[in-house]
């Protein structure tokens, strides 16, 4: 029988107006191969995910999803676990919008997961897209794309051809930032920064964020 992918809590207030999924990435270790919460692309959304906590005070709920198998294939993919994650914040929260929050892998996950009806908005971290990654259910929401020019690993390009694509149907704002890699060990405001200000806001007061 399968495992579930996991849920841990950042941060989870009695009352929340609002929540976050932070979503990782990681690449495929071959067929089946487990998450582990030392990878360091999971250990990469723990200061993200820190910093949409302490922004969001006792108004946000932070949850951070560790998926059932690194990679991407055509079983099975962190689509899915995003899925299977927002309905469990569902049953435990009640009908509060979701912002998705995801790098890499996890940011394309977060933009292809957008179509679920709890989810307000998207902060997608260097995703790992290809330019046909619409899903029709983002027609609406919010989307954040931040990408450092500098990265090797996802496109830049890619991301920014698929960010004029979400366009005309959701409020897309497409940030590059000067000097990033994909990692995003620097410039860490640019990119935590501008993901939990985003996040926040989104899911928190309901309103549109300003550029």
């Amino acid at each position: 029988m399968p495992l579930d992918p996991t849920l841990i809590d950042v941060h989870v207030p009695e009352h929340p107006r609002g929540a976050v999924l932070v979503l990782h990435g990681g690449a495929s270790r071959g067929a089946g191969a487990r998450v582990s919460p030392s990878q360091l692309s999971v250990l990469r959304m723990v200061p993200i995910a820190r910093r949409i906590a302490r922004e969001g005070g006792d108004d946000v709920a932070v949850v951070r999803l560790l998926n059932r198998f690194r990679g991407w294939d055509g079983e099975h993919s962190p689509v899915d676990d995003a899925h299977w994650a927002l309905e469990r914040l569902q049953e435990r929260l009640g009908e509060l919008p979701v912002s998705l929050v995801g790098h890499s892998l996890g940011g394309r996950a977060a933009l292809l997961a957008a179509g679920h009806p709890a989810v307000r908005s998207v902060a997608a971290l260097a995703p790992w897209v290809y330019p046909e990654d619409v899903e029709p259910g983002i027609r609406g929401k919010q989307v954040l794309i931040v990408h450092g020019d500098r990265d090797r690993v996802a496109s830049p390009v890619r991301a920014e051809e698929l960010a004029r694509r979400l366009s005309r149907t959701a409020d897309v704002r497409f940030e590059v930032v000067p000097g990033g890699k994909h990692a995003m060990l620097r410039h860490r405001d640019a990119f935590d920064g501008r993901a939990a200000t985003f996040a926040v806001r989104s899911v928190a007061t309901g309103a549109a964020v300003a550029a």
